[in-house]
């Protein structure tokens, strides 16, 4: 067994947040995959008018963690005609804090990677063994860490109280919550950083985690989970609001079981995923990048997908359309949304072609 649960045992753990009834998870609505895309437009443009009334969280803060190559067929799916095989990305850490209702400080991390460790998801771990040291060194680079960062913030590893991302792939998080077993690649058996800390996640995720699909494979991490505690998660069913405007949403597609940050701050609603990479993806047609415009002009797409696992691809560009729906227009440019990649396309002259039209960098909210 590589988990501490089964498929059927995911459904006895715990869970949390306040469920929203508007949004349904739409893979499981009926009617064609046209039919859902037609519903998640309409389920968003509802949940677009009530989640300001929730409030905002006290604030957001954006923590750049790595930078490193990822293939431009991937994060731009069939679009872009650019010459680089690769393009560089950016993972970012969002640290969010609010009050509950009876005045409980809560503190929030969105994707806080244990890079490290993460370079041992199968595809990136031997995408480093056929690169060249020199190669390695020049398109990967380490801006910070999750525990650096929340030191800079004045948060303490017990003050946080929830880990949370998009999905799972290339986490390893036993450095997080700790394990029930020695573990030999740690040289022991460590002790949870984050103490008070449970893991929201998506409970069809740990169920396709306990029995993985050949798609799924060069993603995940499976012998990593083998000894973690199951109560260090909390799955949810659906979309739930967390806090003051601070949910999560399921967004199935990329995996099947995907779910996005979505958050109400000074400047409006912004969503953070990594169903795409670029706010660009969201409107091809104000894009610069080589081929992006033209191509969903062509093909009538309204989004460009983060294509690495297509699960079920309809699902994922309907999630998408769901994104953008939600999302406000940037204040920045108005050609753009609010949309946050968690993994935000980012321009290097090794990458020709791949530089971004827009991009966010970070998100700024303090009530």
């Amino acid at each position: 067994m590589l988990f501490p649960w089964t498929a059927t045992e995911v459904a006895d753990l715990p869970t949390t947040g306040t469920r929203v009834d508007t949004l349904t998870d739409l893979s499981a609505a009926p009617g064609g995959p046209g039919a859902r895309l037609s519903k998640g437009r309409e389920e968003a443009a509802a949940f677009r008018r009530e989640f300001p009334g929730t409030g905002t969280p006290d604030d957001v803060v954006t923590c750049d963690l790595v930078t490193l190559p990822y293939p431009t067929r991937f994060g731009l799916f069939r679009a872009s005609r650019a010459i680089a095989p690769f393009l560089s990305i950016t993972n970012r850490m969002l640290v969010i804090r609010w009050r509950d209702s009876d005045g409980r400080r809560r503190v929030l991390l969105f994707e806080p990677s244990d890079v490290e460790f993460g370079r041992y998801t199968p595809y990136f771990d031997d995408l480093v063994q056929r690169t060249p040291g020199f190669v390695t060194r020049v398109m990967l680079t380490e801006h910070g860490t999750v525990l650096g960062h929340l030191a800079r913030l004045g948060i303490t590893p017990e003050q946080v109280d929830y880990i949370l991302f998009d999905h799972l792939h290339t986490q390893d998080l036993r450095r997080w919550i700790g394990t029930t077993a020695y573990q030999n690649d740690l040289h022991g058996q460590p002790a949870a950083t984050f103490p008070n800390a449970k893991v929201i996640v998506q409970r069809d995720e740990l169920a396709g985690m306990a029995d993985l699909h050949p798609l799924q494979k060069p993603w995940y991490q499976p012998d990593t989970y083998r000894d973690v505690p199951a109560e260090a998660f909390l799955p949810i069913e659906g979309s739930v609001v967390l806090g003051p405007g601070v949910a999560v949403i399921k967004t199935p597609g990329h995996v099947f079981g995907n779910q996005s940050l979505v958050l109400n701050t000074s400047t409006g609603i912004w969503v953070s995923s990594e169903n795409v990479i670029a706010a660009e993806a969201l409107t091809p047609e104000h894009s610069r990048l080589p081929g992006l415009a033209k191509w969903a002009g062509a093909w009538q797409q309204e989004v460009v997908l983060n294509a690495n696992t297509i699960e079920t691809t309809a699902d994922q560009y309907n999630s998408v359309i769901l994104e953008k729906t939600l999302a406000d227009r940037s204040q920045a440019d108005s050609r753009f949304l609010q949309f946050f990649p968690s993994s935000e396309l980012t321009g290097a002259w090794t990458n020709p072609g791949t530089r971004p039209t827009f991009s966010h960098g970070h998100i700024t909210h303090h009530c």
